[in-house]
């Protein structure tokens, strides 16, 4: 059996892009931090993010069947922190636009968005893998992005 904590520190020293999981329901914008994000092939072209099964922002985002999964750039670290908490309302001095992605908010500053439809969801542990069928896809202004190692951030140079 491997612990947890020996299993957290072997897999944080695999870097991650950080990524911001928006989507929009009957009560508004909503979304949450995500390490676990991927492209998984080029033709066609799926994503997988994989919440957590307790995350209250996913409980609301996944009925509708969308969600936007928004690339953070490396001067967006407090905002990484803000949509990891369990803060009721995370968009509250958050600048973002409706306009160009349906599935969700697209937050200002971002490196790139992905607006995907639920395509699959399979039970994996405490989480769940959540497969996106790309429907659009942007770039932002934001020029480096965001990693995530050994539990601290850090910017990629160009």
């Amino acid at each position: 059996m491997i612990a947890e904590g020996e299993f957290r520190e072997v897999a944080g020293r695999f870097a991650t892009g950080v990524a911001v999981v928006t989507g929009v329901d009957a009560e508004g914008p909503v979304g949450f931090t995500a390490q676990s994000f991927t492209s998984v092939s080029l033709d066609p072209p799926p994503v997988s993010v994989c919440p957590g099964k307790g995350v209250a922002s996913w409980a609301r985002i996944g009925p509708t069947g969308r969600f936007c999964v928004n690339v953070l750039s490396a001067e967006q670290e407090s905002l990484s922190r803000t949509f990891a908490t369990k803060d009721a309302d995370k968009f509250v001095g958050v600048g973002y636009s409706n306009d160009l992605c349906p599935a969700g908010p697209v937050l200002d500053g971002i490196v790139a968005w992905i607006g995907c439809r639920i395509a699959a969801e399979y039970e994996a542990g405490d989480h769940v893998i959540v497969l996106g069928e790309v429907e659009e896809l942007g770039v932002g202004p934001g020029q480096r992005p965001l990693v995530f190692y050994r539990g601290g951030y850090a910017g990629l140079e160009q």
